[in-house]
């Protein structure tokens, strides 16, 4: 055989065992792209994405749409060749396993945790917009899961008010963990209740429920690595109650990103006239009780997502913006947002026309 063929031989069957390997290698990353985008003044499968009862509501037009990014499951393992087409792709973006999915999280418990941050975005959502129009809404904290195998387990239940903690009145979630925390682990610590099922009835019957019991339960000390903090296996979140009905009917989707898109749709829905002008805008960003906005990941995917499906303005949270303007599809606008009233006022300025007096996204912020 002529040592040129040869040689031609020899490399094709290495470039062929290298693509073997590239395609059988596993590698330990993740890939995120540009995922679909909804418009929450518009319908979705079928039906409304926002349903109002037992409230005057407007006539809406234009778009508010929220955007999503796709990532590979946490179950799933990118190989070498996969990996090196996503780092040259310019719309995905490859990064490591353990970004996405830290402390060897699956795919069940990611969907649980996306799915819980769903409901709270949501519920939360609520809150900031009818705060906005000056709607009352009734608030207090409750249990929000109990982690299996806890001391809490079977003592607390998903939906008990926690009234307060060694009787310091509870005001918010996080006054929770800094009460228990106050103890050493196997220390005692008693919560004050309204049950789950009692809750539910008075708020079904327009009452306030006013019976509570007295729970001890021995802390343990926390699995954090390092860490010797007392615990008791909850988490504790918010519940309302609302003067009339806000459903928000959008399924397979999680996280909390899509907070600020739900409360400005409210919010245009409650509202003469069109918060849009009828330009389609998207944007992102998580929301607080109080309408403050945060940041969330994958925003440059997320602007693609936006621009390709027509947005020409995009709310950003103001932590977001460095990157959202590192990387700016043509075409589209990012406006800096911190709270529902900034994005409001930008909406205004949008749909009147004073676009040159919107705060911009730039590379440092």
């Amino acid at each position: 055989m002529p040592r040129r063929t040869a040689t031609m031989l020899a490399s094709t069957l290495m470039l062929i065992a290298l693509l073997c390997a590239g395609v059988f290698l596993p590698v330990p990353y993740s890939e995120m792209s540009p995922g679909p985008t909804v418009n929450t003044l518009g319908e979705h499968d079928g039906e409304p994405v926002l349903q109002i009862a037992g409230h005057k509501t407007y006539p809406t037009d234009g778009h508010l749409n929220m955007t999503t990014v796709r990532v590979t499951s946490a179950d799933y393992r990118m190989n070498l060749v996969e990996a090196v087409y996503g780092w040259l792709a310019h719309d995905n973006k490859v990064v490591p396993h353990d970004t996405l999915y830290p402390d060897g999280k699956t795919e069940q418990q990611s969907t649980q945790e996306n799915a819980e941050e769903f409901s709270q975005s949501q519920e939360s959502a609520k809150v900031a917009a009818l705060k906005q129009l000056g709607v009352p809404v009734q608030s207090w904290v409750i249990v929000s899961t109990v982690i299996k195998g806890t001391p809490a387990q079977g003592k607390l239940h998903a939906g008990d008010v926690i009234k307060a903690v060694d009787g310091t009145a509870v005001k918010e979630p996080a006054d929770v963990a800094k009460l228990v925390t106050k103890h050493k682990p196997g220390q005692d610590v008693v919560f004050t209740v309204v049950p789950a099922k009692e809750q539910a009835a008075a708020v079904k019957a327009h009452k306030t429920a006013t019976r509570t019991q007295n729970i001890t339960i021995t802390t343990t000390q926390s699995e954090d690595t390092g860490a010797k903090r007392a615990i008791v296996g909850i988490s504790a979140g918010t519940d309302h109650t609302f003067p009339f009905t806000i459903d928000i009917k959008l399924a397979d989707v999680g996280g909390p990103s899509a907070g600020l898109m739900f409360a400005l749709g409210i919010y245009d829905k409650l509202t003469p006239g069109s918060l849009t002008g009828g330009k389609f805008v998207a944007g992102t960003g998580t929301i607080d009780d109080d309408g403050k906005v945060g940041p969330i990941g994958g925003v440059e995917m997320k602007t693609v997502g936006a621009r390709s499906k027509g947005a020409q303005y995009f709310l950003t949270p103001a932590d977001n913006c460095a990157a959202a303007a590192s990387d700016t599809p043509s075409g589209l606008t990012l406006v800096k947002v911190n709270t529902i009233g900034d994005a409001i006022g930008a909406l205004k300025d949008i749909s009147s026309g004073k676009t040159a007096d919107l705060p911009k996204c730039t590379t440092k912020g």
